[in-house]
């Protein structure tokens, strides 16, 4: 009778698993996939899917690799740490790949690059980096966007948030003079928040990649992730993916389809 019990629990268990999104890769093993919830268009849920450029392409290269995925909610603060302690197998958010980083974790192959944006108000007197010094400019903490201002403005006030949301709300309430976000993060709040009149006053390109994090020496799962990345590169997924979160974005040259 016990032994029959421990079978039905056993199945149901598995049942909840799937039906959250999780499954088992060829070994045996759930693959926890730390993400944000509010990032647009990087890694954000919506209708109860965790969604974006970063997780749907993540998503496609499972689907090559025969490997599938449970997505979690975490904030970007904790998320390389918990891959660093086990927590989550891979990190996939908009992740730069900075050597201070790559002390914690190991990264893939690069699939995109960093770009930001600085984000104020109509009437707040912000035209660039040059025009933050005394202002309160809000960052999620842990992320380029919060290096780069304490680099490149560091007469500015920095007030950093656990997460997107959180800047968002601060930036429209008056909270805070303006925003570091991610670029086409910056522009997607600028164009569905009307009544707050925000605007991206200036776009910052950079030559930093972004990678999907995962824990370091665990080369079986990077080598996994790398091979997926470049069938989709090379099948047309990656620019198709791209042009459904960033139609506005260039596309380089190295993720262009064909490319091996």
């Amino acid at each position: 009778m016990k032994k029959s019990l421990a079978a039905v629990v056993g199945a149901a268990l598995v049942a909840v698993l799937a039906a959250c999104g999780g499954g088992e890769n060829a070994s045996g093993d759930t693959l926890r996939v730390g993400t944000l919830s509010d990032s647009k268009p990087n890694a954000y849920q919506e209708n109860g899917v965790f969604t974006g450029f970063d997780n749907e392409l993540l998503k496609a290269i499972a689907a090559h690799q025969n490997l599938k995925l449970e997505f979690v909610s975490t904030e970007f603060s904790a998320l390389l740490s918990q891959v660093a302690n086990g927590k989550f197998d891979i990190g996939s958010s908009g992740i730069s790949q900075t050597d201070e980083r790559r002390r914690t974790v190991d990264f893939s192959a690069p699939y995109n690059y960093q770009s930001l944006g600085i984000e104020t108000r109509e009437g707040v007197g912000i035209t660039d980096e040059n025009s933050l010094a005394g202002k309160r400019i809000g960052v999620v903490q842990g992320t380029v966007s919060d290096s780069w201002l304490a680099a490149n403005a560091p007469a500015a006030q920095a007030v950093r948030f656990p997460q997107d949301a959180a800047t968002l709300a601060a930036l429209k309430s008056g909270a805070i003079d303006g925003a570091i976000f991610d670029r086409a993060t910056a522009e997607d709040y600028a164009a569905k928040n009307p009544d707050a009149k925000l605007k991206v006053v200036k776009a910052i390109t950079t030559t930093i990649p972004h990678g999907f994090a995962v824990k370091k020496g665990n080369t079986e799962l990077a080598g996994k992730i790398n091979a997926g990345l470049k069938a989709v590169i090379a099948d047309g997924t990656w620019e198709r993916v791209h042009r459904r979160f960033e139609p506005n974005a260039p596309v380089p040259v190295e993720f262009k389809a064909g490319q091996k």
